[in-house]
């Protein structure tokens, strides 16, 4: 069980429980084959927990901090829209806890349901010019990734195996999608096109290869692989070359994110005995702890100046959104709420941080100034009275 995702005690109410039949690809003998679907839980801290069951239900694989969390914001490079997965319809007596994908205006308004399928639709990526999503989704009986227009029009599928494939984003220059498959027994790093074919497996590790991103520069992917409760950070070159493991520490390394020079990777690690980010330059593997609390500080943000870091930390008994240099000076606190506060994500031009609030059930989307003025809530997700229970 990864410490990391220990924050809160999972609810009891399971909104969806997506079960596949396991993949049946590769695999050593005895060890558990992974199946094709995502299980989603709801958290009474507000995320999900996100798991992958394998053949043997005592083992399941936790994911819910590799990837996006619920609501997770992601701005369009243009700064202009907001796009998000949810599991609820807005204001609507109907409410299905069906996973869908949204996007809508960076002020709030022309909230638009892109996708309305049966099946979970999930973790949406914007490509580099801003005019189409990748995505998660099920709609074909198997988690595979597909394609659309900022508009939720033109859906196309991208991945077709068995086996299980989530996206992590395109390449810089928009021509491949980075995914997690388990085609090859465990969950590895491969490139599609983003037309569909040419996979070319990049990772070939005993543990799964998860939480990964492509560098600004396109010339690196960063990520993160777990076996047992040893997860480590490694780079390796955009064509599947040079491996490296960074971090060679027992626990847990986990959730690198890179700067925009290409160069430093903030991420969390275990080594102190709790949760704290830090810093590595990795052309000299030079590390700076950024934080030092004795509370669980997680989800680093670089800034788009890589100047600043924003992230969680519940250091003050609850999870607040926090600002810090790359250095670990001027560590400011942005949030102050009695409820959860999570995902923080920079806009494009660094003036300000969109996250999502969890109170009463309802997640909604947030934005404010990156000095903590000038707060707005952008989403109203109601829980209809008829229905009288808290998720």
């Amino acid at each position: 069980m990864m410490r990391i995702m220990q924050w809160a005690a999972i609810s009891a109410c399971v909104f969806a429980v997506l079960v596949g039949v396991a993949a049946g690809c590769g695999g050593e003998e005895g060890k558990p084959q992974l199946f094709n679907r995502l299980i989603f839980l709801t958290r009474q801290s507000g995320d999900y927990d996100i798991r992958l069951r394998t053949s043997n239900d005592r083992q399941p694989i936790e994911l819910g901090r590799v990837l996006p969390w619920d609501s997770q914001p992601v701005w369009s490079p243009d700064g202009s829209r907001i796009a998000f997965y949810s599991d609820r319809k807005f204001n609507l007596p109907d409410r299905d806890d069906n996973v869908d994908i949204y996007v809508m205006a960076a002020d709030g308004t022309g909230l638009t349901r892109l996708t309305d399928d049966p099946a979970s639709d999930a973790f949406p990526y914007w490509s580099p010019d801003g005019q189409r999503l990748a995505f998660y989704s099920e709609r074909d009986g198997q988690g595979d990734v597909y394609i659309m227009n900022a508009d939720g029009s033109g859906i196309e599928r991208v991945t077709d195996d068995p086996a299980l494939d989530i996206p992590y984003g395109w390449s810089p220059d928009g021509q491949r999608l980075l995914i997690s498959s388990a085609r090859s027994g465990n969950l590895d790093l491969y490139t599609v096109k983003a037309s569909g074919g040419d996979a070319k497996r990049l990772t070939k590790l005993q543990g799964n290869d998860v939480a990964a991103q492509w560098s600004p520069d396109g010339s690196q992917i960063a990520f993160e692989s777990a076996n047992g409760r040893n997860v480590e950070v490694y780079v390796v070159n955009a064509d599947g070359s040079n491996l490296i493991d960074l971090t060679l520490r027992p626990l847990r390394d986990a959730h690198p994110v890179w700067a925009p020079d290409s160069v430093r990777l903030a991420f969390v690690s275990d080594r102190t005995a709790d949760s704290e980010i830090y810093v590595m330059d990795t052309n000299y593997s030079f590390l700076t702890q950024v934080t030092a609390a004795q509370r669980e500080d997680a989800w680093p943000a670089w800034s788009p100046d890589g100047a600043r870091l924003a992230f969680v930390s519940d250091r003050d008994s609850n999870r607040e959104i926090y600002l810090a240099n790359a250095d670990g000076t001027g560590q400011t606190r942005l949030t102050n709420d009695p409820n959860p506060d999570l995902s923080p994500e920079w806009s494009p031009d660094g003036s300000r941080l969109a996250f999502v609030r969890y109170r009463s059930g309802r997640r909604d989307i947030y934005v404010m100034n990156v000095d903590g003025s000038g707060l707005v809530r952008l989403t109203n997700d109601e829980i209809p009275a008829a229905r009288g229970i808290e998720q």
